[in-house]
């Protein structure tokens, strides 16, 4: 590895290990990625042409590996990489909330879910079940859609949460578009897993809608 190089790389790590992610920019966070894939290439210019293709840090990170392999310069151990760090944030999320009271974690639970689904190119339709203490036992993926659409079934729903022994229920899904505002369609939908749990014993605490540009609450907006 040439010094120059050599010297560039340790002067990043410095910088971060003293400032954090707060002292770089998203192209010298990522190129901080970039070196454990490719440890002798210089990859500054790999991480600013990855940024400008798909806007963002995050939106890199949460990019499919198909769309990942379409980049020149990329190959199975850049995208290993990359799918490595995505994870490791979404167990890191997880971790945080899962078996803990939710509604007492409430930003911590929206942080989570837009780790595991804000920069999604399709729409997602997830499921938290939780027990009377209202606990996260479980979070599933009851189904995957289009880009602005997902079947949904309040049945399976309600049969699942009481395979799990679940008492209530916080529903999450996201809208690629990046305008979370629900729809008619989405309220509608909403209503019907609510009234479908309520003749069981399963409560709905909230409905979720999750988008890069932020996320609305059915409870707050007085929708449920």
């Amino acid at each position: 590895m040439p010094d120059q190089l050599k010297g560039h790389r340790e002067r990043l790590k410095a910088r971060f290990r003293k400032g954090g992610i707060d002292a770089l920019a998203d192209y010298e966070l990522l190129e901080l990625v970039l070196m454990s894939a490719i440890p002798r290439r210089d990859v500054k210019p790999l991480a600013k042409n990855m940024i400008a293709e798909f806007g963002s840090y995050a939106e890199t990170i949460s990019a499919s590996p198909e769309r990942l392999l379409e980049i020149s310069g990329i190959g199975e151990n850049v995208v290993t990489i990359i799918k490595l760090v995505e994870a490791s944030a979404q167990k890191l999320a997880q971790g945080i909330i899962m078996e803990k009271p939710v509604l007492a974690n409430w930003n911590a639970l929206i942080k989570y879910c837009k780790t595991q689904m804000a920069y999604k190119k399709t729409e997602q339709f997830r499921v938290l079940f939780l027990d009377r203490q209202n606990r996260l036992i479980a979070d599933e993926k009851m189904q995957e859609g289009t880009v602005d659409h997902t079947p949904v079934y309040p049945r399976e729903i309600i049969k699942r949460a009481l395979e799990l022994g679940s008492t209530a229920i916080i529903l999450v899904h996201n809208h690629p578009s990046g305008d979370p505002t629900p729809s008619r369609e989405d309220i509608d939908m909403t209503k019907q897993i609510q009234d479908a749990g309520q003749k069981l014993g399963v409560q709905l605490h909230d409905h979720l809608i999750i988008s890069k540009s932020g996320h609305s609450s059915f409870k707050s907006m007085e929708l449920i």
